[in-house]
């Protein structure tokens, strides 16, 4: 049985306000929670009891556990068609040194708003061994439901920074490449591309802005097919990063 205080708590963290009251947020879904339980320290979890039997080495003792009925998960949810368990995990405090950042890829996020984008990308990321994502401090919140859903588990290995965008860039190491897609950019298929920079990714409606693009030494394009004919106007900036990684990728094969 699952008292009304309780659901209040859960239903709390959709607010960004309660969510940094409290550090902390909710992640549903029977894999999803089985692996955050690997990375993130879990205050409550709320399952059903075929869960609990299957996962129950997974749980660590100082968690609360709650075994409910599939009607008391679902007015405990934010879903509307909840599995069989959700959770309240800690939030992570992530430390960024610019000099780790010198031999690896990275994503640089400039004011990503949608939510769904953003998990998108962090599991874009995760797929293609990119551990960091720093953000812009107007990026959506990576503790945000949708994002948290959206990363399908690619946030418990894939690390946030949030950060003033001047300060970070000016604080890296030098001759750090650092890209950006543009319109008038180089053609990526054909760019000499680094093993190691920042890869940075612009607002999905007006692209990277002013103060960032002064930091970008070299400007990529992803040509659209057939050359010449019309198209649309821009691709979802999720799918951008997807195929930015993966050309970045490809020539270490």
């Amino acid at each position: 049985m699952i008292s009304k205080n309780k659901i209040k708590t859960i239903q709390a963290t959709d607010s960004r306000k309660e969510r940094e009251k409290s550090g902390l947020f909710i992640v549903e879904g029977n894999k999803s929670v089985a692996e955050f339980l690997d990375y993130f320290d879990c205050e409550l979890l709320v399952a059903e009891p075929e869960w609990l039997e299957s996962n129950n080495r997974k749980i660590k003792g100082s968690t609360e556990v709650i075994e409910v009925t599939h009607d008391e998960l679902r007015r405990a949810s934010l879903l509307k068609n909840p599995q069989n368990v959700l959770a309240l995990f800690r939030q992570r405090k992530e430390k960024l040194n610019t000099k780790d950042l010198e031999n690896q890829l990275s994503i640089y996020l400039d004011c990503i708003q949608d939510p769904g984008n953003l998990g998108t990308i962090i599991r874009v990321a995760d797929w293609f061994g990119i551990r960091n994502i720093i953000c812009s401090n107007t990026t959506a919140d990576v503790y945000n439901p949708k994002t948290v859903q959206a990363t399908m588990g690619a946030l418990c290995r894939v690390h946030l920074h949030y950060v003033d965008g001047e300060e970070f860039f000016s604080s890296l190491p030098k001759g750090l490449p650092v890209y950006g897609t543009f319109l008038e950019g180089d053609n990526i298929y054909k760019k000499d591309l680094k093993e190691n920079g920042i890869i940075v990714m612009g607002n999905e409606g007006n692209g990277i802005s002013d103060t960032i693009k002064k930091f970008v030494t070299d400007k990529l394009f992803i040509p659209s097919y057939p050359p010449g004919e019309a198209t649309s106007e821009s691709l979802n900036v999720a799918i951008a990063t997807a195929i930015t990684c993966a050309e970045f990728r490809r020539r270490i094969f």
